[in-house]
């Protein structure tokens, strides 16, 4: 009768829902790099390890563009769009404490040596964060 349990929740406000780079928003052509700056905010009720991926990704430039999440100096993931995916990225080495937050940059980069091979080319996809909590999970792990 006197045993209580409590349970925490895991809530993360990844730029208030609101897209990082909107669609048209840009015409990428070789050699341009576009930077967006957003956030990410521990809402839930404990300090949590995250990653941050792309999903849903679609079209030709998924394979040519760069690109580079950044936490100020500190390269956070970075790579093709269609390698930075949730089975493929892990825990970005840093903490959330809770109701912390980081500002953050994403850069896309068009590689100018990809020429006009890749005109006509579309990319879509959906950024994403994931976390879990730190508290009995010292090896960070998203089951």
């Amino acid at each position: 009768d006197n045993n209580l349990f409590q349970t925490g929740e895991i809530k993360i406000n990844l730029n208030d829902g609101k897209p990082v780079i909107t669609e048209r928003e840009y015409l990428f052509e070789p050699g341009m790099t576009v930077e967006k700056t957003f956030f990410i905010e521990n809402q839930g009720t404990w300090d949590v390890y995250y990653k941050l991926y792309f999903d849903n990704v679609e079209g030709g430039l998924a394979d040519v563009l760069d690109v580079e999440i950044r936490g100020g100096d500190t390269v956070l993931l970075g790579g093709k769009i269609s390698e930075l995916t949730k089975a493929q990225v892990g825990a970005v080495d840093d903490v959330l404490k809770l109701k912390d937050g980081r500002d953050l940059t994403v850069s896309f980069h068009y590689p100018e040596s990809s020429g006009n091979v890749t005109q006509n080319q579309y990319l879509s996809f959906d950024m994403k964060a994931d976390a879990v909590q730190t508290k009995n999970n010292p090896d960070k792990l998203f089951d």
